[in-house]
This record gives structure tokens, C-alpha cells and sequence, in this order.
């Protein structure tokens, strides 16, 4: 274990800038003495620290960043590369310094090895595999986090759906970098290791199609190949995965604690929709121009900021997307969780801790 010192040593983050990625929940140390509150972090970490110092140094959107760290250490690199290449799309002739941090990076990444867990398309691919889920329950999972699905033709790996099937459950991830969803459906039949297949949203929107009644389904996995079938076997939705490594999803969803409020939905989508909204800083930083600002009170509810509201606690939040993911939630109470204003924001289900979105917050002008 290393010491937060130590860390920013060998880093090259100040002891400050350690702090701030632990609390946006970028770089999380393994261990916080529950005593003293000081941290404490893994050796693997400091190399972690470098990158992220690289990163930011060539002013990768946090974002970006939270997926190339969750992203590093898997066998399918496009996703890494993807984001490099957004990146510096991005950028203009006038940022010398950061395009040769970033060309840093692509060198050590192309000299890494990554042994990693197999993923469907990706290394060696598993044995057959067939699991029967319930209809209602995968149909539920599906709708709670189709909207988070990328679109940015310069990051495929984010295209897709991942189902990610271990033990007696399915848990279905999609994140387009600025908004992640996280949905379970219970399995029974796969008595073998975890498998992770990444579904293109197509061939995910078709197996929701075929989900119209109280049916239990078969999804077979077969190589690189999926199908989701009625028991009755008279309709079926089947064809390739997508060959690419979805991020580290579970790293992700590692934030430290919030503040939490039982939202009444339909009130508080009134109030969105109605309410004052700001500019966004930068485009980039998952903003269309509409951004809510919300805070959490004391006493555990929940408001809209006015303009001259400068709490600062609150966090500004894509509207449209804080929109989708209560729409996603599919319930007349949420719990909305806000943690530090550069940390993402999570919209729970209260009868169902499996079930959630992220929310990445948005630099406001000024």
C-alpha cells in the first residue's frame, strides 16, 4: 500500500488533485481509514495516477478520462484508442503540448499486455452457453437502460448493450460517456465462469421486441453469436456480437456516498421542464446548451436552482438526459443521489438497488 503522499510522488498529482479525483470517483483508493480519513492506494495505482495526470494535462473531459481508466486493462483496446481519437479531434492546432501527451499514451498502450476475463468476440471464445430468463424481467432491464446507448460513430464499443452473466443473473450496461444505466434480470441454467457479450443496439432492440408477454425466453450464446428465442421457439431474434471489450462497468459505478432525496417523479419532471435552465461551459461536456442545476437540502428534498442560486453544493445536469433516465427509472418515486458537483449523479429505483443511472454533471459558465 502506498500513502497518498507517496502516491502523489510517484504520480506527479499533488496531494489536492488526489483528493478531488477521489471524491469525482476518477481514482478511488483501495482503502480509507475509517479513523483518520486518510488514504491509502494500490501499487497498480500510481501507474493509473500517471495516466490520469497525462490526461488531464492534455485536457481529456473527465468523462473520457473515468472510461480510459476503466477501459486500460482489458484486451480490447478500441475503446481507449476510440476515445484518443475523439479527442483529438477535438482539439486545435494551438495544442502542441497535449497532442504529444496523448501520442505518449499511445505507445505505452500499444507495448501493454492485457490478460483479462474473455469476452465474447474478443479473445478465445467460451462454450456454448444457454440460459432461460424471464420475459417481463428482461424486457424491464432492457427499457431501463436503452437510452444510455452512444451513438458516436468514432466510438463503437459504446453501440452496444453489454450482458454481463454470471451465477443466476444477467445485468444489462449501456453508457454513451456521459450517462451510464445498469439493469438485472434473474438467470437460471449457466453454471459456468462469468460471460460478457456486447449486443449492438439493433440486435437489442429486436429481442425487446419479441418480449410481449409473461413468457419465459432462451438466450444461447454460441462463440460470437447470440439469440434470444420464445420457449415455444416460433419467434426469434439472433445474430453477431459486437467485437470490441466493453469498459469495466463495475468501476464505474464506485462513487462515494451522496446525499439523497426521495423524489416524487412526476413533480419533479414538472419543475425540469418548467424551471430555469443555464449554459454549459463546453459542448464537450455532454451539454446541449439545456443544464438544470439541482441540489439537495438537509432536511432530504430536492429543488431546481434559480439563476442566482450559487449553493455550492448543487450540480448542474443535462435536462434532457436527467429527463431520460426518471423516464428509464419507471417509477413514481426516485431517488435522486448527488454527490460532489464534479462527481456523477445517480437516479435510483428504491425497491431496486440493481437498477440505476449515472449522470455525469456539467461545468457551468462562470
Amino acid at each position: 500500500m502506498r500513502s497518498i503522499g507517496e502516491t502523489a510522488r510517484d504520480s506527479g498529482l499533488s496531494v489536492s488533485a488526489l483528493r478531488f479525483y477521489d471524491g469525482a470517483g476518477v481514482l478511488v483508493p483501495v482503502l480509507v481509514d475509517p479513523a483518520s480519513g486518510y488514504r491509502w492506494y494500490g501499487p497498480e495505482q500510481v501507474g493509473e495516477a500517471r495516466l490520469l495526470a497525462r490526461l488531464r494535462r492534455a485536457g481529456m473531459p473527465l468523462a473520457d478520462i473515468r472510461l480510459v481508466l476503466a477501459g486500460w486493462a482489458g484486451t480490447d483496446t478500441e475503446l481507449v484508442r476510440g476515445l484518443l481519437r475523439a479527442h483529438l479531434h477535438r482539439l486545435e492546432q494551438d495544442f502542441a503540448d497535449a497532442s504529444s501527451e496523448l501520442s505518449a499514451i499511445r505507445a505505452l498502450l500499444d507495448r501493454r499486455e492485457n490478460p483479462m476475463i474473455t469476452s465474447v468476440g474478443t479473445a478465445a471464445a467460451p462454450a456454448p452457453a444457454r440460459l432461460t430468463l424471464s420475459g417481463p424481467e428482461l424486457a424491464a432491464a432492457l427499457d431501463a437502460v436503452r437510452f444510455a446507448v452512444g451513438s458516436d460513430p468514432e466510438l463503437p464499443v459504446l453501440g452496444g448493450i453489454l450482458f454481463d452473466i454470471e451465477g443466476g443473473a444477467v445485468r444489462v450496461v449501456a453508457t454513451d460517456r456521459y450517462r451510464l444505466a445498469v439493469a438485472r434480470a434473474a438467470a437460471t441454467g449457466h453454471t459456468g465462469p462469468r460471460l460478457q457479450l456486447l449486443v449492438p443496439a439493433p440486435l437489442a432492440d429486436a429481442m425487446r421486441a419479441l418480449l410481449t408477454d409473461d413468457a419465459p425466453v432462451l438466450l444461447t450464446v454460441d462463440g460470437d453469436r447470440v439469440a434470444l428465442e420464445t420457449r415455444t421457439a416460433d419467434r426469434q431474434a439472433a445474430g453477431r456480437c459486437l467485437d470490441h471489450e466493453f469498459p469495466d462497468y463495475r468501476r464505474l459505478v464506485t462513487l462515494p456516498a451522496g446525499r439523497r432525496a426521495l423524489v416524487d417523479v412526476p413533480a419533479f419532471r414538472e419543475a425540469l421542464e418548467t424551471g430555469p435552465v443555464r449554459p454549459a461551459e463546453r459542448e464537450q461536456d455532454g451539454a446541449t446548451g439545456e443544464v438544470s442545476v439541482v441540489k439537495v437540502t438537509g432536511g432530504g428534498a430536492v429543488s431546481v436552482c434559480d439563476e442566482g442560486d450559487d449553493d455550492p453544493a448543487a450540480v448542474g445536469l443535462n435536462r434532457a438526459f436527467l429527463l431520460d433516465a426518471l423516464a428509464a427509472g419507471d417509477r413514481d418515486r426516485l431517488i435522486l443521489e448527488l454527490g460532489a458537483p464534479k462527481a456523477p449523479a445517480a437516479v435510483r429505483r428504491p425497491d431496486d438497488e440493481e437498477t440505476f443511472s449515472l449522470l455525469m454533471p456539467v461545468r457551468l459558465d462562470g
